[in-house]
């Protein structure tokens, strides 16, 4: 159930990152700075997440923006095949919207880039074929 509430809130704030918009506080917070340019921001609650990455990330294992847009594509298409297909449907029980001619900034590609790895890891499901 845990699972399913946190993959249900993370595809939540990828279709949340299309428009901006207010939203709950658990799923994403999208603020609006002066000067007409957005921020996102994407919140994962899992502690075991955090752990993981603080433990598997590492700036040496940094990469561009492009790399993680063009990778995280990649992932989000699997991620949707599997769900339209029903399979891992105890992991992957919502379909992502993730545009990919919307910038939502290193920040937001590196961490769900690093969420799709970790789902990998711990699920064995490969996203980035």
């Amino acid at each position: 159930m845990k699972r399913i509430f946190i993959l249900g809130m993370l595809a939540l704030a990828v279709w949340a990152c299309s428009a901006v918009k207010e939203t709950s506080k658990k799923s994403s917070i999208l603020t609006k700075s002066p000067g007409d340019s957005t921020e996102y921001e994407l919140i994962i609650i899992d502690i075991r997440f955090d752990t993981w990455y603080q433990y598997n990330y590492t700036p040496a294992k940094d990469y561009s923006n492009e790399y993680y847009r063009s990778r995280n594509l990649v992932a989000v298409t699997n991620w949707n095949d599997y769900y339209q297909r029903g399979r891992y449907h105890r992991v992957i029980d919502c379909r992502i919207d993730y545009q990919p001619n919307i910038d939502y900034g290193i920040e937001v590609n590196r961490k769900l880039f690093w969420y799709f790895k970790y789902i990998q890891s711990e699920d064995g499901i490969r996203l980035f074929l």
